[in-house]
């Protein structure tokens, strides 16, 4: 009998969705610009809980989400050898009645 996959699925609670928000240049531009904010997320949260947590956590009418998984980079100190972390970003766009002050 096959295993019913809902029942295992880990839900998360939307503070543990979105970790942080990042303020940056390019991304206050996409903000002024486009009502587009930048948030980097948990690995295993998909489009819609991103969504979900963002609504959530700002009060606000979310219209897309973008994601990108961001592979670690080569960092070397002295004589050791290591790997960053991966991460997953988040580019969530807002309806144009909506913003998201962070200052």
């Amino acid at each position: 009998m096959p295993q019913d996959i809902t029942k295992t699925r880990l839900e998360l609670e939307p503070h543990q969705i979105i970790l942080r928000p990042l303020v940056t240049e390019k991304g206050y531009h996409k903000a002024e610009r486009c009502n587009a904010y930048a948030f980097e997320v948990n690995q295993l949260a998909g489009k819609e809980d991103i969504r979900k947590a963002v609504e959530a956590l700002f009060d606000v009418k979310v219209v897309r989400v973008n994601t990108q998984t961001r592979k670690g980079k080569a960092r070397r100190t002295r004589f050791r050898k290591g790997v960053t972390k991966s991460w997953k970003k988040a580019i969530v766009t807002l309806d144009e009645e909506h913003r998201i002050d962070f200052f």
